[in-house]
């Protein structure tokens, strides 16, 4: 599927590829090329960990802000109250004063200074890190490693708040400082060679542990049988109504946009993790439920024009969503 519509490679965790069939020659510092011709990239664990941990990575450094400290909350309620919503709810402003401090609840004033000096000695590290990993690699492989480290885009200002910060200091350092390695990307070090070895991936998922255990256990199991049950209802839909105009036209987009966002993978994690899960079930049978009344409307030709554009305000994401994406 991923050949058909020209995507070039994909990214697994590092038991994808270690555990792949027959057993790859590099380890997970080479791509692969999968029977279709799509290349696999699988992730270095060290360099995953030295940024993902909060516990053994930098984001949890004593110097860094601590994310769940908020004058919302911290400030005198009186003093506070005007300046969070017109309902009075205490609720997070995004200004924190604190830094994380240590395990305990006391927490001393955030020092930016100090905070720049600690992202600027981690990026340090971690260009060290990589330079020795390169040169060990370098010595057991024919051909350049490559160390692949995704990372969350929200990781970096959301949960820690010096990660763009440190991804500066890290470019500005490979750039400057040393010339043993060197940012790519996996376009790039693909046009290296034209000799990859192919193998079949292993099962692997994102999230905890990476067997899909974070994403399928019996807090959530029971969302897919809708999920995939609402996919094959848009795409019959979809092939039923080509060319449709107006109000069918936007009730299909509509019922592509419930799909996609009761497919969102939020739900599943909030719902494991026990965080807010009322919301996330609410949340998934909520666009379960208004996905199967549109397409009711739908097929009885009785669309409920005040329900559509309800849902179109609620929800209104993807603008310029197009329901034929479903065709075929």
């Amino acid at each position: 599927i991923l050949a058909e519509y020209g995507i070039r490679y994909f990214f697994v965790e590092a038991h994808g590829v270690l555990f792949g069939s027959p057993r790859p020659k590099y380890g997970v510092y080479s791509p692969y090329l999968t029977k279709s011709g799509t290349a696999v990239f699988g992730r270095d664990i060290e360099s995953s960990k030295a940024v993902w941990s909060s516990k053994e990575g930098y984001p949890g450094d004593y110097n860094y802000r601590e994310y769940y400290r908020d004058i919302g909350f911290d400030l005198d309620y009186d003093y506070v109250k005007p300046f969070i919503n017109g309902c009075g709810t205490r609720v997070n402003t995004g200004i924190k004063y604190h830094r994380i401090t240590g395990k305990g609840d006391n927490k001393e004033l955030y020092h930016r200074e100090r905070a720049m000096n600690t992202a600027s000695d981690h990026a340090g590290n971690f260009m060290f890190n990589r330079q020795k990993q390169v040169e060990h690699l370098s010595g057991v492989m024919d051909r350049k490693p490559v160390i692949t480290s995704p990372y969350d885009a929200e990781l970096f200002g959301h949960w820690w708040f010096e990660g763009p910060e440190w991804l500066s200091f890290l470019f500005k350092k490979m750039c400057h400082d040393q010339d043993d390695i060197k940012p790519i990307t996996p376009s790039e070090y693909m046009d290296m060679y034209d000799d990859y070895p192919v193998i079949e991936p292993s099962s692997s998922s994102w999230g905890y542990k990476g067997y899909s255990e974070m994403w399928l256990d019996g807090s959530n199991d029971w969302i897919y049988r809708h999920l995939h049950k609402m996919a094959e209802l848009m795409i019959k839909a979809a092939n039923d109504h080509k060319n449709a105009e107006g109000i069918a036209a936007r009730t299909l987009n509509q019922m592509a946009r419930e799909l996609l966002l009761a497919q969102s993978s939020d739900w599943a994690f909030i719902m494991r993790t026990g965080t807010f899960s009322e919301y996330a079930v609410e949340r998934t049978k909520d666009h379960i439920a208004r996905f199967l009344t549109l397409h009711a409307q739908l097929r009885n030709g009785s669309i409920d024009e005040k329900l559509l554009s309800d849902a179109e305000s609620k929800y209104n994401v993807f603008g310029n969503i197009n329901y034929s994406m479903y065709e075929g």
